[in-house]
């Protein structure tokens, strides 16, 4: 087999196996009773399959790990990765500390709280 024939045979192992993932998510979603999951094994499934699909994604279309010099396709990953999740992170964080999930009559009393003031 030539180059151009493993190359398409490893794009179309890595499409199946990226629609199977996708599949059993969504039927995961779809249908959490036929599993016997709450939410947090439907969190849980859900957030193993992205994982699985994310390795698939590296290796069938990426081809990581199948160069001759792997180490700096490791760091930019490994960079993206870590900006990603200074993203991710700080935003929760953010989101989390200016309290946007209240209400306006839940603010002010959270307001005259945080000041001391009795009403």
């Amino acid at each position: 087999m030539n180059n151009n024939q493993v190359t398409i045979k490893s794009y179309l192992i890595g499409f199946v196996l990226s629609i199977v993932l996708t599949s059993a998510a969504f039927f995961v979603v779809l249908r959490p009773g036929f599993f016997r999951l709450g939410s947090a094994g439907v969190v849980a499934a859900i957030i193993t399959l992205a994982l699985v699909q994310f390795f698939v994604q590296l290796t069938f279309f990426l081809h990581l790990g199948q160069e001759s010099k792997p180490r700096w396709n490791l760091v930019v990953l490994l960079s993206t990765i870590s900006i990603v999740l200074i993203l991710v992170v700080g935003s929760l964080w953010i989101m989390n500390h200016l309290n946007y999930n209240m209400t306006p009559g839940d603010m002010s009393s959270y307001m005259l709280n945080q000041e001391g003031i009795q009403k």
